[in-house]
């Protein structure tokens, strides 16, 4: 019925690597939910219907890691033995933690601030700009794909959690600034 042993691009038909069509994952995805979905498989064994309950699990966790780039980043280094560990990695990149000091300084300022939805909008317009500085940067690596540009790709992928998490935490404070209104 399912073959469990493919890696997620493989489950999709896709080509290994960091860039795709984010179309294309979607379609394949909705197709692949039609051929799993537990519905299908009310009326088989119970065998069948837990094939079908982790077959249906598995099409949502590829689809999730696919779709999301830091995910998709990670899965791709796990896919070449490189595990990253968020708690037990360090980055060495002085430049980078001095801005990310900067960025969570001027976070946790915006309430202060005389217009603080403007200020966090520019906020948050920075650290999206940032964000997809890294996307590109390990759209390179990932496509070079050499062990130096793997292990570069790392340090891309610790940055792009730093500013995922910032990201959050912006977001967080903006409903906070929507609810007080």
């Amino acid at each position: 019925m399912f073959d469990f042993s493919r890696n997620y691009f493989e489950l999709f038909g896709m080509p290994v690597g960091f860039l795709l069509d984010g179309g294309e994952l979607a379609t394949r995805y909705r197709e692949l939910q039609k051929v799993v979905h537990p519905d299908r498989f009310a009326a088989a064994g119970g065998h069948s219907q837990r094939l079908s309950l982790q077959g249906a699990t598995l099409v949502n966790e590829a689809y999730e890691t696919l779709r999301d780039p830091l995910r998709r980043a990670q899965y791709l280094l796990q896919l070449n033995g490189i595990d990253v560990d968020p708690q037990q990695s360090t980055l060495d990149d002085p430049g980078f933690l001095m801005q990310q000091m900067e960025l969570r300084e001027a976070l946790a300022e915006v309430r202060g601030a005389p217009d603080p939805q403007a200020r966090l909008d520019a906020l948050l317009r920075e650290i999206g700009g940032l964000i997809k500085t890294q996307i590109a940067q390990i759209a390179v690596q990932f496509e070079e794909a050499t062990p130096e540009q793997l292990n570069a790709a790392v340090q891309t992928v610790q940055k792009m959690q730093f500013l995922n998490k910032l990201h959050a935490e912006a977001e967080a404070i903006e409903a906070d600034l929507e609810e007080a209104l």
